[in-house]
């Protein structure tokens, strides 16, 4: 397998590429013995005359009357920010072991959206493209397509991606999508302050924020499709890139649970938010 070469304006270095195998095996792994994760395989591309598959894994939590609560939960799509690989790793593991904390969920799992960007070390993808700005446009990307195709089918009620950003120095996050996004992510970031500080300036990654959390986000972000109504919550947490990577962890297991308790408690006492 070809090393990855990385440019900067005054040399080049070379890096072998990351195992998307090893980032995959806690996964694999719990998949194998667990009676409430399953590891769906056979979503496979093609980019640059190279096969990927998009890893997929569904979590689904003891039944508690009533429709199952969709939500998607989504990693890598920059493939220079593996912490969210690790750390969705690390919250099934937490849900494998409390699995009252997914009671009422079928948890969707897309822990490596970006498989080649992944393995290269790289932002984009192997054919140079933004993922995350392609979403919605008409792309003919694969993955993307893979991806919205996978958001049509299972008409998520809630959607929740994990990023880095090496510009910050505190945990952050947008919030988008139905109106009760608001009573979500505010718990979600207080509960991820418990291992780092939040990022509380007014302007955060060029948009306005307030108490680290921004209203809008970039045209062809990874969302709900344009007409699915109701409108699913949408939720990025982004955690500090320089943070050790044990705390980003923590933090981002920290956050999703406390998106779980709440949307669950939510639905169940405040209907009309």
């Amino acid at each position: 397998m070809k090393s990855s070469v990385l440019y900067n304006s005054a040399e080049t270095t070379t890096v072998p590429p990351r195992s998307i195998l090893d980032a995959l095996a806690p996964l694999e792994r719990l998949a194998a013995r667990s009676a409430s994760l399953i590891a769906n395989h056979g979503a496979n591309f093609e980019v640059a005359d190279r096969s990927f598959e998009l890893p997929r894994y569904l979590f689904v939590g003891p039944k508690s009357g009533g429709e199952p609560i969709r939500v998607g939960l989504f990693s890598a799509i920059h493939g220079d920010e593996p912490e969210g690989v690790y750390a969705l790793a690390r919250f099934v593991d937490l849900l494998e072991e409390e699995p009252e904390l997914a009671a009422g969920y079928c948890l969707f799992i897309y822990p490596i959206c970006n498989p080649s960007g992944f393995e290269a070390r790289t932002r984009t993808s192997i054919a140079g493209k933004d993922l995350n700005r392609e979403f919605w446009r008409s792309s003919q990307e694969p993955e993307v397509r893979l991806l919205e195709s996978e958001l049509v089918a299972h008409s998520l009620h809630g959607i929740i991606s994990l990023h880095t950003d090496d510009t910050s120095q505190g945990f952050y996050g947008f919030a988008g999508g139905a109106t009760l996004t608001k009573h979500l992510i505010e718990p979600a970031l207080h509960a991820a302050t418990e291992f780092l500080p939040r990022n509380c300036a007014q302007t955060i990654d060029g948009f306005p924020a307030r108490r680290g959390v921004i209203r809008k986000g970039y045209d062809g972000m990874l969302s709900a499709p344009p007409g699915l109504r109701p409108r699913p919550f949408e939720i990025i947490l982004e955690a500090p890139a320089q943070a050790p990577t044990y705390l980003k962890e923590a933090a981002f297991t920290a956050a999703l649970r406390s998106i779980l308790i709440s949307y669950r408690e939510l639905i169940a006492y405040a209907p009309n938010l």
